[in-house]
Order: structure tokens, then sequence, then C-alpha cells
């Protein structure tokens, strides 16, 4: 018989039940044979979200080595699992002689469709102005519904997307989805490619989406976070995908912190509560010299986040980007 994970003495009672539930699905999901999409396979992964979604005290940096190994090893599993699930309902979609008509088949559709109204609207919000027509999307896997519904409901039709993937084959049945309409297909394109190797094509983004999935551990997430700081445009806008609560099971947690040392002042820090898994961070790389905020308040539901600006800790800009079509004043 396996022995139970231990689990700290401060958590309080419903968080060390909750850590002690996820540690017994982590185990089943590793036994797992193979993570591609099957009933057994399917049960236990709504099971872990079920088990994730709802707000919980979980503060996954408090969590002891053994539990944070573990959990380590879950987000991996959980990674590999809905690549192959995407992949599945990709070649799935393919089959229909319109498959952007029949994305709802995908059992998270609607997650990513709210998912990307957010990261809109937060965008929108902290950084207001005309919107984006060269936008970039990095880590956007075979079925990239994401991007998609960025194109087709929130960028104007002057817009283009790319892209980034380092598999080839999820870029080949992503690019077979979008074939079948000549309109989206002329506004989205897709790149393999790691993007440590990608440069200056990163200055002609005026925003960049960043994938939750994309540098699984922290010090990977850094990695990127400095790169895109290293080689995006002053003054572009780079959207990152987090996790908070018991969700940090399923999803790498991004420290603000690490935003900032990458290059980045953050704008806003937002947690979700429902259906929407993924915390988002808005991030802006100065024009000019910053004096980087102090703190940046977090919030929970369906608050809008901004810089506390008490004690001169707001950020400030000393003059705008430099853009080809004429904004001032970032997206």
């Amino acid at each position: 018989m396996e022995k139970p994970l231990a689990v700290e003495e401060q958590l309080d009672e419903a968080a060390a039940a909750l850590v002690k539930k996820i540690s017994g699905l982590a185990a089943a999901i590793c036994k797992l044979p193979s993570l591609s999409p099957s009933p057994q396979v399917n049960s236990l992964f709504t099971e872990l979200v079920t088990a994730c979604i709802p707000a919980s005290t979980v503060d996954v940096a408090r969590l002891g080595p053994e539990v944070q190994a573990m959990r380590e090893a879950l987000i991996r599993r959980c990674s590999e699992a809905e690549g192959l699930l995407e992949a599945h309902y990709a070649d799935l979609l393919a089959g229909f002689d319109n498959p952007l008509d029949h994305l709802h088949v995908f059992p998270y559709f609607g997650n990513y469709v709210a998912l990307s109204q957010l990261e809109y609207s937060l965008l929108s919000h902290h950084l207001p102005g005309p919107p984006p027509v060269r936008v970039a999307f990095v880590g956007s896997g075979p079925l990239p519904l994401s991007s998609l519904v960025l194109a087709a409901h929130h960028l104007p039709p002057t817009a283009r997307v790319h892209n980034y993937d380092i598999c080839p084959d999820a870029n080949a049945r992503a690019e077979k989805l979008v074939r079948a309409d000549p309109a989206l297909a002329a506004r989205v394109a897709f790149v393999t490619a790691d993007v440590a190797d990608v440069t200056r094509d990163m200055a002609g983004y005026e925003v960049v989406f960043l994938a939750a999935l994309v540098g699984m551990a922290a010090e990977e997430k850094a990695h990127v976070v400095a790169h895109l700081g290293r080689h995006m445009a002053p003054g572009a806008a780079l959207v990152v995908r987090s996790a908070h609560g018991a969700r940090a099971f399923m999803y790498p947690v991004v420290d603000p912190e690490e935003v900032r040392r990458g290059g980045f002042e953050v704008l806003a820090v937002h947690h979700p509560v429902g259906d929407i898994i993924n915390s988002v961070i808005i991030a802006r790389k100065p024009a000019a010299v910053v004096i980087p905020p102090s703190t940046c308040k977090e919030e929970e539901g369906g608050g809008v986040v901004v810089p506390e600006e008490e004690g001169g800790g707001a950020a400030i800009v000393v003059d705008g980007p430099a853009r080809e079509n004429g904004r001032s004043n970032g997206i």
C-alpha cells in the first residue's frame, strides 16, 4: 500500500483534505498506461478539474517538497493529456466540410471563449486605444481555439495572428482546420519554432499571448518571459496565463515579480471565479524610463485590477511607443 503524501500542518482542514484528494487523483493518473482520450482518462481528469476549480485557500507555494514534486509531475501529465485531447478533436473536426462551424464539439470550447473574452476585455481596459492588428500567440497547439476566437470575434478584419508552436504536427493539424475558411486562413499563420529562437520577429507584434503550458517549471517560464522582454517592441503588451489556488495543480503559477524582472511593467493580475481556470496577467514592455510599481493588487472574481498608486508606486512612462500606425499609448 502506497504511503499518502504528507500535508503541511499550516493548511486548514478543508485545504488539507483537498490536497489529499488531488494527491490521490495524481497517483491514479500517473498509473494510466496512456493519456489519450478514453473513458478512464476522461473520468479522472474531469474529477481533477471538478476538485480544483472551486475557490480554495490552498497556496501551492506553502506546500512541502513531496507535494511540490507531485504537483510538478501532475502538471506535466495534464499538459500531455491536454495535447492529446486537442489532437484527437482536431482530427475529429477535420472530418467536417467546415470544421470551424463545429468547434463547439470540443468539451471545453466554452471555457476558451470565456477566457478569450476576459483577456481581451482586460487588455482593452488597461491599454485603451485602437485594437491591435499584429498579434502573436505562443504555444497555440493543434487546436488553436484562443487565437481563432480572437481573430473571429475580437480583433479587426485587418489583424493578423501568428501562432507559434514547437511541434510541427500540431501546426499541421491547426492549418488543416482553418484551410476550409479562406477569409480566416488569410488572417492567421502557423510557425513551427521554439520561441527561444525567435528574436527579430518578436519586435513586430503589438500584443503577445503566452499560453499557460509554455515553460512549465518556474525557471523555464522565467526564461521565456525574459526572452520576450528582450525582443518585444517597446510599448508592446504581453498577456500571460497563470493559475491560482488549487488550479495551480493543473497549470503553472507565474509570479508577477518574474514578469517584472523579465522587463515588463505589470498592469493587472486577475484571478477569475467560475469555470475559467486560468488567471491572467496583463503586462507591457516599457517604452522608455519606468519606475516599476512596488505592488500590484490581486483580486478574485470579476474585478479589474490596477497597480497601487500610493507612495509613488505607480508606473511612470516617460514617452510612448513608436508604432507604425502612429499610436502613442499601448494598443
